[in-house]
């Protein structure tokens, strides 16, 4: 979204030249590898991406493997290749206005100040379109979650369609409120993806991944791996502030806890697995 301003925000900063000449608060500023922080963000995103409600919904869409394969290959192509423009774009925002007390406010100044003002407009129009698209994909992961799988399911298995339309309505809307009051109250945007992330990493992946491919796993395995994920890691977040033991973060043990959980519940409970092949 922000590709077509990018080479002229290169040139407001003085050039590719100038830009590799920056120099960051530490020496791994250029590194593509941290290993204080790539691994905790590789464990709490790369499940996640894996079994994004999203994604998954666009792969059961596609009409044959192939199309899934190039579809789902094409589109990590591009992430990789786009993920180096948030960064050029910071770097650049260093060169230009310097050290900046709120790091948040890297994009919407170089879009707006070195920028034409029609391109300028553009790219924040374009940043404005994405993020209420992903609301959206998340506010419908959320309420159908929300609306079939716990009130259709647990609640009220009885009740007609109308009545669960009318739940989901209702929390779209008390989600909606939650999530603009949750945007406006963060510090940081990057704490609370992770947050979301590392809640996707620890409750779906071993649920998901173990269903398709250990056929024993029962939904009181992927319950038990659901609930020893989210308490280990509340209780790794909320003791250490987030950050985690070493290597220990909230996602790597809501993640190694999620796996025991599932394994200790197969153990325990073990036996075929039934399916019920009536319509």
């Amino acid at each position: 979204m922000q590709l077509p301003g990018v080479p002229l925000v290169i040139a407001a900063a003085g050039g590719l030249d100038v830009i590799r000449a920056v120099h960051g608060p530490g020496e791994a500023y250029w590194s593509f590898w941290r290993s204080d922080v790539s691994l905790g963000f590789l464990i709490a995103y790369a499940p996640a991406f894996v079994v994004s409600p999203g994604l998954l919904q666009k792969v059961f869409g596609a009409r044959d493997d192939r199309a899934v394969r190039t579809g789902v290959g094409l589109n990590a192509v591009g992430l990789f290749v786009y993920a180096g423009v948030p960064v050029v774009l910071g770097v650049a925002a260093r060169v230009l206005f310097g050290t900046l007390a709120d790091s948040q406010q890297a994009l919407p100044l170089v879009l707006v100040h070195p920028l034409p003002a029609a391109i300028g407009a553009l790219g924040i129009a374009a940043v404005f379109s994405a993020e209420i698209s992903a609301a959206d994909a998340v506010l419908l992961m959320l309420t159908t979650s929300l609306s079939q799988d716990l009130y259709k399911r647990f609640v009220a298995p009885q009740a007609s369609d109308v009545r669960v339309l009318s739940v989901a309505r209702w929390a779209t809307l008390v989600s909606g409120v939650f999530g603009v009051a949750l945007a406006i109250t963060s510090a940081s945007i990057v704490q609370v993806l992770t947050i979301f992330y590392t809640l996707l990493t620890v409750t779906l992946f071993v649920p998901v991944v173990a269903g398709l491919y250990a056929p024993a796993t029962k939904a009181r395995d992927a319950l038990a791996s659901i609930w020893a994920g989210i308490a280990t890691m509340a209780i790794i977040y909320v003791s250490t502030g987030g950050r985690g033991w070493g290597l220990l973060t909230p996602a790597a043990g809501g993640l190694t806890a999620a796996v025991v959980g599932w394994a200790g519940s197969r153990t325990l409970n073990p036996g075929p697995r039934t399916v019920n092949l009536e319509p």
